[in-house]
């Protein structure tokens, strides 16, 4: 369920990102389907509060550095890993598609860094966005690093909602999915939650975070390069000084993490 008010500040931070210049109180209106007295007094108090301003008079509002003084903030209390960055821009390059590194929040893998693919087709992610966590690569590629009992705290909450026939519908077939995948030595999926979308996914633990690195891009150019594409991710961690865990490595690190109640923390 969401929160209005909070949906449109984040609506319309989104739309001045896509429009790069000052709007109109119109044009916010007519832009994001706002009713015009609605936007009058949501525009009114964020300048009130220092976060927007007319850059000059009567030409259109805009947003202040403060978002961004706060983001800064944020991010400095809570950074990523210094090899974060450097990694997704050096898998993209040496894959050619889009790459991301994701955490679990709730049922979901957020994407926490993306870097995106230069071909004009191609999987479209930005930071923020979320993938079920059983239904994809990236979410699987979590799951794997805690322990049954964790998992299953997390299956409790997960509704299995059809996305397509690849959709895995049970514990057992997620389960199974695991179990292959550290087998097979990655984790993968095909069109499991967005139609003709191929991925590829390993765990990336650092630090005391459980992180997930996919590379994902059309099934017509990435399904049947999944494992050259687990390869190049492979050595991309090597290269970075990064080793992906054994099982006995993820077991111990799980057992050091463990709650009381055996969700994952």
């Amino acid at each position: 369920m969401q929160v209005k008010q909070a949906a449109n500040v984040l609506e319309l931070m989104e739309y001045f990102a896509e429009r790069r210049r000052p709007a109109t109180l119109a044009e916010i209106s007519d832009g994001l389907g706002w009713p015009r007295s609605s936007t009058f007094n949501f525009v009114g108090t964020l300048v009130e509060k220092g976060y927007l301003y007319e850059p000059r008079p009567r030409a259109g509002y805009y947003p202040t550095p403060r978002w961004l003084t706060l983001a800064q903030a944020v991010a400095e209390a809570e950074p990523l890993p210094d090899v974060v960055g450097d990694l997704v821009a050096d898998v993209a390059a040496a894959t050619g598609e889009t790459t991301a590194i994701g955490t679990l929040t709730g049922v979901h893998a957020l994407f926490l860094a993306v870097a995106e693919s230069r071909h004009q087709v191609r999987y479209h992610a930005r930071v923020g966005d979320r993938v079920p966590i059983h239904a994809s690569s990236a979410g699987r590629a979590i799951l794997a690093q805690y322990p049954p009992a964790a998992r299953q705290a997390v299956y409790r909450r997960i509704a299995f909602d059809r996305f397509s026939d690849t959709t895995p519908m049970s514990v057992d077939t997620v389960e199974r999915e695991l179990t292959e995948a550290g087998e097979r030595g990655y984790h993968q999926s095909a069109s499991e939650y967005i139609a003709d979308l191929a991925g590829v996914a390993l765990p990336l633990p650092l630090g005391d975070r459980r992180l997930s690195i996919v590379v994902a891009g059309p099934t017509s150019r990435c399904l049947t390069r999944r494992p050259e594409t687990a390869a190049l991710l492979k050595a991309a961690l090597a290269r970075h000084g990064i080793a992906p865990p054994t099982a006995e490595a993820r077991e111990a690190l799980a057992s050091r993490r463990r709650g009381p109640a055996g969700y994952p923390g």
